[in-house]
């Protein structure tokens, strides 16, 4: 892809500005709700979901590339038990105590993207260990956000701060209950694309 993936502009001298990353991240949750629940009579898990996955064309417009451990679920299936090499630090917590593969576990990956893109940190950074993640950093600074989020949103001139700093905090919500420990008390897809559109307008 012309713009390289994801994870590139995570360290690119030139970085995205908020509605960029907005739309990205709407793309990716479009390509995600069509794959678990419109693209296919089962649905197909990608199982491998991160920054390096997330490929950009010449428009910026996110493809989710590298099907190369995507699983199946039958008909009457709604997990599956099997080994994959999903990364470590996106994969569902479920997946590494008990090798279950489900739709919620690809929402789980989509929710440690979503905070990444916002906060330009990644959850696989050295500076993250059992004691503290990514998610537990965001959970701690939600109340103060500015402390959380890429700087370089922060210095874009042609949104208020104000506007910005709600449109945030609405997205990195949706974030956390897409990561949550439970598979349970996770978003379906369909309810993150449309609260994921609806963070755009105030932006």
């Amino acid at each position: 892809m012309p713009n390289g993936s994801l994870e590139k502009w995570y360290s690119h001298t030139s970085a995205l500005n908020i509605v960029q990353r907005l739309n990205i991240m709407i793309d990716v949750a479009l390509a995600l709700e069509h794959l678990l629940h419109h693209g296919h009579q089962t649905p197909e898990i990608h199982c491998d979901l991160k920054p390096e996955n997330v490929l950009l064309d010449e428009d910026m417009v996110a493809h989710v590339g590298d099907f190369g451990i995507a699983k199946l679920l039958g008909e009457e299936e709604s997990m599956k038990q099997t080994i994959t090499m999903a990364t470590i630090g996106y994969m569902a917590p479920e997946y590494g105590t008990s090798r279950i593969v489900s739709t919620e576990g690809d929402v789980y990956s989509f929710g440690i993207l979503l905070m990444e893109t916002l906060t330009r940190k990644k959850q696989t950074d050295e500076t993250f260990t059992d004691e503290l993640s990514l998610t537990d950093l965001v959970k701690e600074l939600f109340d103060s956000l500015t402390n959380v989020i890429d700087a370089a949103i922060l210095q874009e001139g042609e949104v208020h701060l104000s506007a910005k700093t709600s449109c945030i905090s609405s997205v990195l919500e949706l974030a956390l209950d897409c990561s949550a420990e439970s598979p349970k008390r996770r978003r379906k897809m369909v309810d993150v694309v449309a609260n994921s559109k609806r963070s755009k307008p105030g932006i």
